[in-house]
């Protein structure tokens, strides 16, 4: 094996891409800093509209495949025909979509990294055809992985991976970094009663739970504000809900934001709010708390996780509407537990940093491209 790692990475998107979540910062925040580091980085992705070919990334060199509908087989001849070839020593497959089954085809040793498996909430995300197909093909991992490697992001990815049957000892959790703010956290009690959602706005995430909950909250805050930010398939559907539970004129869906207004917004909430029905870390929620807002969440995997219970922020049981408007209630109502809060947030989100990440991936890489 060269010394050089060469290092071929497979995710269906990358960080350009429209539909681009948690799972794309953390493969291009850890494999950017790999490229920097003198590995050599491709990043095997489907393309977009107006989307180059090819394209290099701070070092790390992106091939666009194709749409989505050419990109899954294209990437499995790609991977299978050039790691024969010996053009690279090691394979990354991303597990947040559709399995790749690479350990069958590629030439070279595979690390998977774990994001999070959809099992049954697949169902509620896409067609159940399409639902169905990668819930069959995640049935697969614990036989076809069975002596592959994996990096998962949280405890809760890792325990779902041992409960469908894959070895404990073949796992290391890595958790996620962050984006660190350049701006200071506001001051806790200054600030007005606003309630902020950060990212994909897809039905699994369970919005509309948000919307429901604060529009019970209306007649004892009257001034509430809701910041929707993110972009996604969802939105008029969550625009239609708004309208009709009557805080239309309180919601602002701001779309998508480069970090730094998103950063100005959370730094202006004083509770961040996620319903998701499942999550592989839950990036966002210390992004939040980096900024000094607490956050109420859906006692759920990846966020049971990110959210330190009781100190950092509230987890709730899922779907529970009550539960998540007494919860906001609380922050919005109390300045002095919402102080305390925001000061263990503060603290908490100082564990978490990319260049960390990226030092642990790397040594997983190079154990894994030893196993050859």
């Amino acid at each position: 094996m060269p010394s050089k790692l060469r290092v071929l990475v497979l995710n269906e998107r990358d960080s350009h891409h429209p539909r681009a979540g948690g799972a794309e910062i953390h493969v291009t925040e850890i494999f950017r800093r790999l490229a920097t580091r003198g590995i050599e980085v491709t990043l095997v992705t489907s393309g977009f509209p107006n989307a180059e070919a090819e394209t290099v990334d701070e070092g790390m060199r992106i091939l666009r495949l194709g749409r989505i509908r050419y990109y899954y087989p294209r990437a499995v001849w790609y991977c299978a025909r050039e790691t024969r070839r010996g053009h690279y020593d090691v394979v990354v497959e991303c597990l947040n979509k559709l399995p790749y089954q690479s350990p069958v085809y590629s030439a070279v040793p595979v690390l998977a990294i774990a994001h999070h498996l959809f099992g049954d909430s697949a169902f509620l995300q896409v067609s159940w055809p399409v639902a169905a197909t990668v819930w069959a093909m995640e049935r697969t991992i614990p036989w076809l992985y069975r002596r592959v490697p994996f990096v998962s992001i949280s405890e809760s990815t890792r325990d779902d991976l041992i409960a469908r049957g894959v070895a404990p000892e073949h796992i290391e959790v890595h958790h996620c970094g962050i984006r660190h703010p350049t701006i200071a956290a506001a001051g806790y009690a200054g600030r007005a009663p606003r309630v902020v959602y950060v990212g994909r706005l897809e039905r699994y995430k369970q919005i509309d739970i948000l919307l429901r909950a604060v529009a019970r909250l209306v007649d004892r805050f009257p001034e509430v504000q809701i910041d929707i930010i993110g972009r996604g398939a969802d939105r008029e559907r969550l625009e239609g809900i708004a309208h009709e539970i009557g805080v239309d004129t309180r919601t602002h869906f701001v779309g998508f934001v480069s970090d730094d207004e998103r950063d100005r917004l959370l730094n202006a909430a004083r509770v961040c709010v996620f319903p998701s029905a499942k999550e592989g870390w839950g990036l966002t929620v210390i992004e939040a708390n980096a900024l000094g807002t607490p956050v109420v969440a859906t006692d759920a995997p990846g966020l049971r996780d990110s959210v330190d219970e009781g100190r950092t922020g509230f987890l709730v049981p899922d779907g529970d509407v009550d539960a998540f408007a007494s919860r906001i209630a609380t922050f919005l109502g109390d300045d002095a537990l919402g102080s305390t809060f925001s000061a263990a947030a503060l603290e908490w989100s100082r564990h978490f940093d990319w260049d960390r990440a990226a030092e642990r991936m790397e040594s997983s890489l190079r154990r894994a491209a030893g196993r050859a």
